[in-house]
């Protein structure tokens, strides 16, 4: 008898159907020489201070350094404190049954490392020593489970995944534990949470908003003209901004008693925009946020749905990318969205035996490959799920798609001595622009537009209809969005001056793919920040835990 043990019952439930574990019992299903069982998410976790020893909070206590760590089940808070779970529990003794009665385990919880984790502290919680071997897939339709199950590997080739999720969570325990009740003996208060994770992210946060709100604005001037030919005009910007009023005004003056302006400049140049990479995990919440006002946590919970009803590929994936033998799927995938109402047309004109393959890579992909469809039927979708669903299949035909072609306008002209310039863009062949020919993608990447349509030839003379001086300010850095905080998750340490740490950090960010949206809504729902309109601020709890730790 064969042991498989799924992360969560829906999954359990389905492998059970496809191996032919037809007989459904409390927490596990039998039958053609399997049994299935599944975990409830974490079902064991460390073990909280009190388990070692430390029932107080006192600076006698610090640090905290347990050693071994211990396992528990898992345990929830009460008024009366920590307590176990009563469903982890029951869960955890059905499986150590069925495991009992197994000669080996097959592990099918999540092909990630909190999955992995979540197998191998149940593994050693009940002590077991039996054989493993993973299930690893990257989708959960029948096939590739079944593809799968025939080529199982050996649970030790995922040791260093294991230990790093290890790692990872008693580093957690040491600073999360540690510091806060550092900061709890500090000031008197036992309510605050500090985390390895969550504090820079907070830190993040509440140092932009600070930015933002003490900014202190400063006056510029910029200073045009306007030139005409018959019914047609442009307009053209100084090269350089003035910041005294006086030298632009006086540079105003001088300008305005010029009539004419040559053209010193007439350049046109074709430009290609690559199509988007596919889509991994936190690029699909940073788009489902901008477009759509859906959080991480959000876009998370609707890609996770969609990859247990079979429509999607693994949802917590890191890379863009996908590997060559992924690739010879795509044409077919491809056929079935373009049978999609929202892209019938752009399908008409399709060249399926010509696809950008710019994201085939196989060194890139980790280890999941980015997102894609699994060309099952998507009927009966919430709006929501169709709208996530749409973004993933609509980025596929974006990213096999041609580069969108651009001609660039470049002119720059003499007035009085002083040089002005125009620069304006124009679609020539839309390309991959043209999946979803959003009208704000396209302003966002439009080259400076300068007013007016007129073109004019290098040396020539025009007449100048107008001037004009403007004055603006400068402005601050805007305050961090959901999409812009994923954003400055994923690349923090580019701003790090030390370059020891610059090197360590770089690729790396904060928090991963799978965890970024679960640390926003932690920090929400401590009350550390808060969401005002689209912007995200702190609280006045979250800028007091900041400028208690910033320094440290």
């Amino acid at each position: 008898m064969k042991a498989i043990i799924a992360e969560k019952p829906s999954v359990g439930i389905d492998i059970a159907r496809v191996v032919g574990a037809t007989d459904k019992k409390d927490g596990y299903c039998t039958g053609n020489g399997y049994m299935v069982t599944w975990a409830l998410g974490h079902l064991v976790s460390l073990a909280m201070p009190g388990a070692y020893g430390y029932t107080k909070t006192s600076a006698e206590d610090l640090p905290m350094l347990p050693d071994p760590f211990r396992l528990v089940s898992r345990q929830v808070r009460t008024d009366k404190g920590m307590v176990t779970d009563i469903a982890a529990a029951k869960q955890l003794k059905i499986i150590d049954s069925v495991f009992d009665r197994c000669d080996s385990i097959i592990v099918a919880t999540d092909c990630a490392r909190e999955g992995e984790l979540i197998f191998r502290w149940i593994y050693s919680y009940l002590g077991y020593t039996k054989p493993f071997q993973r299930l690893w897939i990257s989708s959960l339709t029948d096939e590739a489970i079944r593809e799968g199950l025939a080529n199982l590997r050996d649970g030790s080739d995922y040791d260093s995944l294991y230990a790093a999720a290890d790692c990872r969570a008693k580093a957690d325990w040491l600073v999360g534990m540690n510091a806060s009740r550092a900061l709890a003996v500090a000031s008197g208060s036992a309510n605050n949470s500090i985390g390895r994770v969550q504090t820079p992210t907070l830190a993040m946060v509440c140092a932009r908003f600070k930015e933002n709100r003490n900014f202190v604005s400063t006056p510029y001037w910029q200073l045009h003209l306007t030139l005409k030919r018959q019914d047609a005009h442009r307009m053209f910007i100084h090269t350089e901004e003035f910041k005294e009023k006086d030298a632009a005004e006086a540079a105003y003056r001088k300008v305005t008693s010029g009539s004419v302006a040559t053209i010193t400049k007439a350049e046109r140049k074709r430009t290609f925009q690559q199509a988007p990479l596919l889509y991994d995990l936190t690029a699909l919440q940073k788009d489902c946020n901008v477009h759509y006002d859906l959080t991480a946590d959000k876009t998370l919970s609707i890609a996770q749905s969609l990859y247990e009803k079979k429509l999607i590929s693994y949802p917590r994936t890191g890379s863009r990318y996908i590997p060559k033998d992924v690739m010879r799927h795509i044409p077919s995938l491809l056929e079935k969205i373009f049978a999609m109402p929202e892209f019938k047309e752009y399908g008409q004109s399709f060249d399926l035996s010509n696809l950008n393959n710019r994201c085939v890579d196989d060194t890139k992909v980790t280890d999941h490959h980015a997102l894609i469809i699994t060309g099952i039927a998507h009927e009966g979708l919430s709006e929501a799920e169709s709208t996530v669903y749409t973004m993933i299949a609509g980025r596929m035909l974006e990213s096999f798609s041609p580069p969108c072609e651009k001609e660039l306008l470049v002119m720059e002209c003499a007035c009085e001595g002083m040089a002005f310039r125009s620069r304006s863009s124009s679609i020539v062949r839309p390309g991959w622009r043209g999946v979803f020919a959003r009208k704000e993608d396209s302003e966002k990447d439009e080259p400076e537009r300068d007013g007016g349509t007129a073109e004019f030839a290098e040396g020539e003379a025009v007449p100048v209809m107008g001037h004009g001086l403007a004055q603006k300010k400068t402005l601050p850095k805007p305050l961090y969005t959901e999409a812009t905080l994923l954003a400055a998750m994923e690349t923090c340490g580019k701003n790090i001056t030390d370059e020891q740490a610059k090197e360590a950090i770089k690729d790396l960010g904060i928090g991963t793919p799978a965890t970024r949206a679960a640390i926003i809504t932690t920090l929400v729902k401590r009350d550390y920040i808060a969401r005002s309109g689209k912007s995200i601020i702190p609280t006045e709890k979250g800028m007091y835990i900041y400028e208690a730790v910033k320094d440290m």
